[in-house]
């Protein structure tokens, strides 16, 4: 009898895995089909967000303690769009980053959009990726308004601040060896401190993004004392940072940005930011570049 049940008996538990296994199948080729950044986000129910508490008036802190700005914006709605990709809400969790840790922080997963004031150029792509063009900037100087300095050649052999971990400071390490300049670099951890540096005299230029200088003054009303001088020493095309190696994600951003686009919301996110009053009271008063709209009508915006 046990040897004639034997069969039967496999048999029944085969066709009971090969059910199980169905099921399993059917219950998990959602998360099977995700990978990356969306599957992380789909099995925690959070984006981790880095943003720059000092980057006016793309990534900041307001006065309530609340981060918010441009590239802040830009970023919630990614997330809006990585919810609807995971089919399922997803919550932001702010983590605050610096130019020197937001790349090592993005590729090690602590965050997974970096939304702050992010130059995206080819040496940077061999470690990150970027959604569309954001915001072009190019690199320029604060100087006091007495100071008489109104040009990089002004700065010879003199000592000039720059933000650890930018372009910016790349930049004048190379414009000093090639024009001869022998600029004494300073470099500080972040903008704020930068701008220490030449607020208490220790540096006689501060160097950096031009949207960010103009928009440090326009926050600390520094119109009477400091101007932004000189021609462009850089350019900079901002961006989102996200994690390489990433094609789902990557259409989710890109797909982002064309819907932005197409409905005139980007154009409109960026009135909000560089043309009307900010949540604070500041007014940047910073129209659209004929370079960034160009690029925003790559990506659908119509005129």
């Amino acid at each position: 009898m046990r040897t004639r049940l034997a069969p039967v008996v496999a048999l029944v538990i085969a066709a009971m895995a090969a059910s199980a296994f169905a099921q399993d199948e059917e219950e998990g080729t959602s998360a099977r089909a995700l990978a990356g950044t969306l599957r992380k986000a789909r099995d925690s129910g959070v984006v981790m967000l880095g943003y720059r508490d000092n980057a006016f008036p793309f990534s900041y802190l307001a006065k309530d303690g609340v981060p918010i700005g441009y590239s802040l914006e830009l970023c919630r709605d990614i997330v809006e769009d990585m919810a609807t990709a995971v089919d399922r809400p997803l919550a932001i969790r702010y983590v605050a980053v610096t130019p020197e840790t937001r790349m090592s922080m993005l590729t090690s997963g602590r965050i997974d959009l970096e939304c702050g004031s992010t130059t995206a150029n080819t040496e940077r792509r061999k470690v990150v990726a970027f959604s569309p063009v954001t915001f072009v900037a190019g690199t320029k100087l604060l100087v006091r308004r007495d100071s008489g300095i109104r040009s990089i050649n002004d700065l010879r052999s003199r000592p000039v601040g720059v933000t650890a971990g930018t372009t910016n400071e790349a930049e004048l390490r190379k414009l000093s060896a090639r024009l001869k300049l022998d600029l004494k670099l300073v470099v500080a951890r972040d903008h704020d401190e930068s701008f220490g540096l030449l607020a208490a005299g220790k540096v006689d230029a501060f160097a950096t993004d031009d949207i960010l200088l103009y928009g440090l003054i326009a926050r600390k009303h520094l119109e009477r004392s400091y101007l932004v001088a000189g021609d462009f020493l850089s350019y900079d095309p901002y961006a989102v940072m996200y994690r390489r190696d990433d094609p789902q994600l990557a259409e989710v951003v890109e797909a982002t940005f064309r819907r932005l686009a197409e409905s005139r919301e980007l154009a409109d996110v960026y009135v909000r930011w560089f043309e009307r009053r900010l949540p604070d009271g500041e007014l940047m008063k910073v129209p659209m570049s004929p370079q960034l709209r160009e690029l925003f009508a790559a990506l659908g915006l119509s005129d």
